[in-house]
């Protein structure tokens, strides 16, 4: 049967590859290190089968899987520069895009730029850093959540009303225009969202990594974050860390992060708004995210600003492939 000698020899190193790859090596650079240490005489044909008819099992392959190191460290560099970038400016930071780069990359500060607007960049790089790890585990606790929002508002002042790395315990909402008038919109009462939350988290982590399709995985991130926005679960920090873990079953099918460009601020709170706004105030036994035509037009948004981290990875499987080319 075709297949079934490679199959054979690379069962007992199954973790071993999963792990190669996991850092980055190349189809090519695994078989080579395999045949060194266990002298398997595998080809990288034999390795990206073996990789491709066990990913089911394991999981889909992340998005920077396979790739060569170098490669793979600079398409990190660049989505981690544009994911944090984005996100921090949909809060209001003012650092540009360019700014971004300059920060994470050199480790310069940007005359005229706050040191808060520093701190958010680089606690925002670090709490992407934390998904990655989280991305093996079987699903995200509510210290991950903790872990995460510790990381985004590392520099707040230690406040029993405002408390960072726990859940809020002081309401908190938001104000919008309805028909011409100004509205308060609250979230979850404080008291509920320890259960609120229980209640997301088994929602989020039961079908976690089922997501195969774009479609699908655009799906998995619009429920989890308009869910954990609803709640709005701390005192502040909620955007940041929702865009963050809303991406991990994006992540684990395989694909890079969905981000919300500057541009499409507007549009993306909007639609925010216009859902939390319809469906009302989540109470403790509430649906977590009740069906609305907004869901639908969220989805798109996401779908069409995709593109901005998928060029990237688009651009470094061709760069791996034309190398891999040159090599044989």
């Amino acid at each position: 049967m075709p297949g079934k000698p490679f199959q054979s020899k690379l069962n007992p190193h199954g973790d071993e590859v999963f792990a190669l790859l996991d850092a980055g090596r190349s189809f090519r650079q695994v078989a080579e290190q395999l045949n060194r240490s266990h002298g398997l005489g595998v080809t990288h044909n034999a390795v990206f089968s073996f990789a491709k008819s066990h990913r089911k099992r394991r999981g889909a392959r992340l998005f920077f899987e396979g790739l060569s190191p170098d490669i793979r460290d600079q398409m990190l560099k660049q989505i981690a520069a544009v994911w944090t970038h984005d996100s921090t400016a949909i809060e209001g930071n003012t650092l540009t895009l360019g700014d971004t780069v300059k920060v994470l990359e050199l480790g310069l500060t940007i005359s005229g730029k706050s040191l808060r607007e520093h701190q958010e960049v680089y606690g925002h790089a670090r709490a992407i850093d934390g998904v990655y790890r989280m991305l093996r585990q079987p699903g995200v606790t509510e210290e991950d959540l903790f872990a995460l929002h510790r990381a985004v508002m590392q520099l707040s002042a230690v406040d029993a009303l405002n408390p960072v790395g726990d859940w809020k315990q002081s309401y908190n909402g938001t104000t919008g225009v309805v028909n011409g008038q100004v509205v308060f919109m609250e979230y979850a009462d404080p008291v509920d969202v320890p259960h609120l939350m229980k209640r997301w988290i088994g929602d989020f982590n039961a079908p976690l990594g089922e997501a195969r399709q774009p479609e699908e995985a655009v799906g998995a991130f619009v429920r989890a974050h308009l869910g954990f926005v609803r709640i709005h679960p701390f005192f502040d920090g909620n955007g940041r860390v929702a865009r963050l873990v809303a991406n991990i079953p994006v992540l684990r099918s395989g694909y890079p992060p969905i981000t919300i460009p500057l541009e499409r601020r507007g549009d993306y709170i909007d639609l925010l708004w216009e859902y939390e706004n319809a469906v009302g105030k989540i109470r403790r036994d509430d649906p977590l995210v009740p069906p609305h035509p907004a869901i639908g037009r969220f989805a798109a948004l996401m779908q069409t600003e995709w593109q901005r981290t998928l060029t990237p990875v688009e651009e470094a499987r061709r760069r791996e492939a034309e190398r891999q080319s040159k090599m044989m």
